[in-house]
């Protein structure tokens, strides 16, 4: 019973983390009317916080790894909800990309935390669809983010900022009461048994396997490819179709994350199903959803017609989501147990860096007067080389990999 009350308080946090983030990308119209500045320098707003992120995201990994994840992620939610809110008071662009950066330091603690707490609670047959239902959590809090977008037409760019801020601040003090760690693992039971987790054992052991390496060259390409689409989706389909930028926004994140939600959970299911007669399903499957994607993001951004566009990027979202699902328990079968989190987090440095060039490039792509629909269909061939990384992947076998 703990085990799926934890998730569902996990499914509120993840849904605030990727609404507090990416809500500034539906509103770029009000923020550049109230603060001009040029497609690049937008772009670095979301660049910034990624390479912030990024460069933490191990040391932040690995404090999961420490000490109570349940704190780390308390901790984490508190603050990058006040950031949030202190966002509504940023005047200039050098205000906002401070408050940006900020955030990227109080996130990255938080999904190396909850994905290892969950792989904690869920050893079994349930790990892959308790990791979808999280991201079904972060799927929802992509697919509001056109409320900011809309919020910012109606009342003022700031106010989505200052409520969505204040709402997780108070949230952060329901979690101290009833989150906790699961009994026994390695963060917790370290003071027992006198063992020490040190950061760079845990990057040793971690790269002394060639699998991570492949899994990281993996998630730091697909990182580019996500965060392309997430951070220019919203204005492809405002300047392709003519649309105001509450609907393009409502068509970027609404549609496209609510196939993600149930991309998700049918991921979970599957890969949970597959992996009882093949060891490798949890791989293989995200692996055939790459190959899907990929054509899909093709058609989506060379066709002239918004209902062929609209379909093209919701098949994106439906088969990439099969990723995200698994990314945590493929992660389970290639590292040690004591060091899952710091192994997440060094995918999100890979993934956050290598995506924040992405979205800065394409912003300056623009600037050069490269359109969006060439800048997709280079994605959509990054995504061919993600899935012949995960076909070729092999997992360690169990008698490497300490733990479940």
């Amino acid at each position: 019973m703990q085990a799926w009350l934890t998730l569902a308080m996990l499914c509120v946090v993840g849904c605030l983390n990727y609404l507090d983030r990416i809500m500034i990308t539906t509103m770029r119209g009000s923020i550049t009317e109230a603060m001009p500045m040029t497609d690049a320098q937008f772009g670095l707003l979301s660049s910034i916080f990624l390479w912030v992120y990024g460069l933490l995201s191990p040391a932040a990994g690995f404090l999961a790894d420490k000490f109570k994840r349940s704190q780390v992620i308390i901790v984490s939610l508190f603050v990058w909800s006040a950031v949030t809110w202190l966002t509504s008071y940023a005047t200039s662009f050098e205000e906002l990309l401070i408050t940006r950066a900020l955030m990227g330091v109080s996130e990255a603690c938080y999904m190396p935390a909850a994905l290892a707490l969950i792989a904690d609670y869920h050893r079994g047959s349930t790990r892959s669809l308790a990791t979808g239902i999280h991201m079904m959590g972060v799927g929802l809090g992509q697919s509001l983010g056109f409320v900011g977008g809309s919020l910012a037409e109606t009342h003022d760019w700031t106010y989505a900022f200052s409520l969505f801020g204040i709402f997780g601040v108070v949230y952060s003090i329901v979690l101290v009461i009833f989150l906790r760690d699961v009994k026994g693992t390695p963060s917790v039971e370290e003071s027992k048994t006198g063992d020490k987790i040190a950061f760079t054992e845990a990057l040793k052991n971690l790269f002394a396997r060639r699998q991570f390496a492949q899994i990281l060259a993996f998630w730091g390409l697909l990182g580019v490819v996500a965060w392309l689409i997430v951070g220019w989706l919203p204005t492809f389909y405002k300047e392709q179709f003519n649309l105001g930028q509450g609907i393009a926004g409502m068509y970027a994140t609404g549609y496209i994350n609510m196939m993600a939600m149930a991309g998700v959970l049918l991921g979970g299911i599957i890969a949970d199903k597959w992996s009882k007669i093949n060891p490798r399903g949890r791989i293989l499957l995200p692996a055939i959803g790459m190959c899907i994607a990929a054509p899909a993001v093709m058609l989506a951004s060379q066709s002239q017609l918004l209902w062929i566009a609209v379909g093209g990027f919701m098949v994106y979202g439906l088969t990439k989501a099969f990723t995200d699902a698994n990314m945590m328990p493929i992660l389970c079968m290639v590292a040690d147990s004591r060091y899952r989190a710091t192994g997440y987090g060094v995918l999100n440095m890979c993934s956050c860096i290598v995506g924040g060039i992405g979205l800065y490039a394409g912003g300056g792509l623009r600037d050069a007067q490269v359109n969006l629909s060439t800048i997709f269909g280079v994605a959509s061939g990054v995504m061919i080389i993600c899935a012949i990384l995960l076909f070729t992947l092999k997992p360690v076998s169990n008698g490497e990999i300490s733990g479940d």
